[in-house]
């Protein structure tokens, strides 16, 4: 599928209309719901193919953010080999008491994934989080880039970042029919 489809086929798969109040506290008329992507296995697998082609080199770990950024990373694990982490947005407090489920971060070079960043509040929150817990981050990779001062933010805090849309190529791809 090429890109502009993909894109058209995600605006339509996941765009809803209404009143929704976002996790920065904005409220916006539109919103991407992305479990509706997510769990189409068949754009979930398109996003992989199209998000491998972003990842750094030397990327050692992919870390899925909860809960979103779990089914992209582990998609992209599938697709690219590079093993796959899940974080939590504390550390639980039982068990392990672990904030990255699975392969261990530690001294590796941790590309964090996310589906769609507004302000990247919970990637800034979660970077620091990994670091903590002594792994290598400078990247960023997401579907969709929502808001401009998302980018500022993570950039802004020595990240890279990358994303595979922005918010206005998928309003422009769903004005396009084929």
């Amino acid at each position: 599928m090429d890109r502009i489809i993909l894109a058209n086929e995600i605006y339509k798969t996941a765009h809803l209309t209404g009143t929704f109040k976002l996790r920065s506290g904005k409220v916006s008329n539109d919103y991407f719901d992305k479990y509706l992507f997510e769990s189409n296995p068949v754009l979930l697998n398109e996003i992989a193919e199209h998000l491998s082609k972003l990842i750094p080199t030397g990327t050692e770990i992919l870390a899925g953010l909860e809960m979103g950024g779990i089914p992209i990373a582990t998609a992209l694990s599938l697709k690219t080999g590079i093993p796959v982490t899940f974080v939590r947005k504390k550390a639980k407090e039982y068990g392990t008491c672990k904030l990255a489920e699975g392969i261990e971060i530690q001294a590796k070079n941790v590309c964090i994934i996310e589906d769609v960043v507004t302000t990247g509040g919970q990637i800034l929150l979660s970077a620091d989080d990994l670091k903590e817990y002594g792994a290598i981050v400078k990247n960023v990779v997401c579907v969709i880039e929502r808001e401009q001062q998302g980018r500022d933010n993570l950039e802004n805090s020595g990240l890279s970042f990358l994303s595979l849309f922005k918010m206005e190529e998928l309003i422009e791809a769903s004005s396009i029919t084929r």
